[in-house]
């Protein structure tokens, strides 16, 4: 029998993830008089800085993000934008850990998040267990790409493959290639896999929203706000982008003069050599690309019982409405990069009165 007692390092918040998200809530922790490794932890699974943009493809370059947003106390300037956006802010999150003296561990999985004991949780990974006040989780979706299921896909003969693990476009030259999706993503996997001598039929569920004209402030607000309802009801958020639409770029304007945006209805069933549709008709492909999107990683969460009936969490701006030690940044509203980093600073104010209340010291006044 194993006797091992794993001991518990007691902080008093944990917070879960090193992207955007983490970042910014580690960053106002530093402002509001925590230290790391004795008041906070910020934990991630990534081998090295970077997020999710690490593990993006390398034909993503920099001048090909849209709408990258700065950390708080930190501008990412001078960078090239022909590089790959995975190095270029790869780069940039590494500076910004060691400018604020951050101290991420990595690379530490987290398996669960329980209670504990005196009204603490128990964050349990790979690296033993810590015993928090709070948890700020910032854990994003990349880790779980989402593979929609249609009848038939089991026996194609060809390749399938997500924009999770998407190489970038060379290796499709001279292929028959079928995107799924009317995302951001989607459009640009199309279009360079287009351009890279690709034959390329494109499908998506509902017939994709371009959106022409300025983004101004009322839009963003009006878009998030659909969003921060539907979290605010329990359900599974949606990316701000399924509401506000795609922008319409000089480039895309090009492929759809081209007839490379020629989008059609979702296929019924997929066969041993590609897609069809009810009405009989077919596509030959080489390749099924899903660019169909990610869910939010919270399974940890599971035995806290936060998740509503219609799958999600219920938040109120950040805090989950069945347990206010417990923060989701970069979640719903929060999931773009400028939200992520407002949102972290909210976080903090909330947790910091949470737990000055606690211990009966004096609440901090507004920053």
């Amino acid at each position: 029998m194993n006797n091992t007692v794993v001991r518990e390092r007691e902080v008093d918040v944990v917070v879960i993830g090193a992207g955007q998200a983490g970042l910014s809530s580690a960053y106002h922790l530093r402002r509001a008089g925590y230290e790391p490794d004795s008041d906070f932890v910020v934990l991630d699974h990534a081998p090295g800085p970077g997020g999710a943009w690490r593990f993006r493809w390398p034909s993503l370059t920099y001048g090909k993000v849209h709408g990258m947003h700065a950390l708080p106390g930190m501008e990412l300037t001078g960078a090239d934008d022909a590089r790959p956006s995975s190095e270029v802010i790869s780069t940039y999150f590494a500076e910004y850990e060691r400018a604020f003296d951050l101290r991420v561990h990595r690379p530490v999985g987290v398996r669960t998040v329980r209670e504990g004991d005196g009204g603490r949780l128990l964050v349990e990974t790979s690296e033993g267990v810590w015993s928090a006040r709070a948890l700020i989780n910032a854990t994003g979706t990349w880790d779980r790409p989402f593979w929609p299921r249609y009848p038939g896909q089991e026996t194609f003969r060809g390749r399938q493959l997500h924009t999770a693990n998407y190489p970038g476009p060379r290796e499709f030259a001279g292929q028959r290639v079928v995107v799924v999706g009317g995302g951001t993503s989607g459009v640009q996997h199309l279009m360079e896999i287009a351009e890279a001598g690709a034959e390329t039929t494109w499908v998506t569920r509902r017939p994709p929203a371009f959106r022409e004209g300025p983004f101004d402030e009322d839009r963003g607000r009006n878009a998030v706000a659909l969003v921060e309802e539907r979290v605010r009801q329990g359900l599974p958020p949606q990316s701000v982008v399924s509401v506000t639409g795609l922008p319409m770029t000089a480039a895309m304007e090009r492929a759809r003069a081209a007839g490379v945006l020629v989008r059609r209805p979702m296929f019924d069933r997929v066969t041993p050599d590609g897609v069809e549709w009810a009405d009989g008709t077919s596509v030959d492909a080489d390749v099924i690309l899903w660019a169909t999107g990610f869910r939010a990683v919270i399974d940890h969460l599971a035995p806290l019982k936060l998740r509503e009936p219609g799958g999600g969490i219920r938040v109120e701006g950040t805090r989950a409405v069945h347990d206010p030690r417990v923060h989701l940044v970069g979640y719903g509203p929060s999931a773009s990069t400028i939200g992520a980093s407002r949102a972290g600073r909210g976080a903090v104010r909330e947790i910091k009165t949470l737990l000055n209340a606690r211990t009966g010291a004096p609440l901090p006044a507004p920053a």
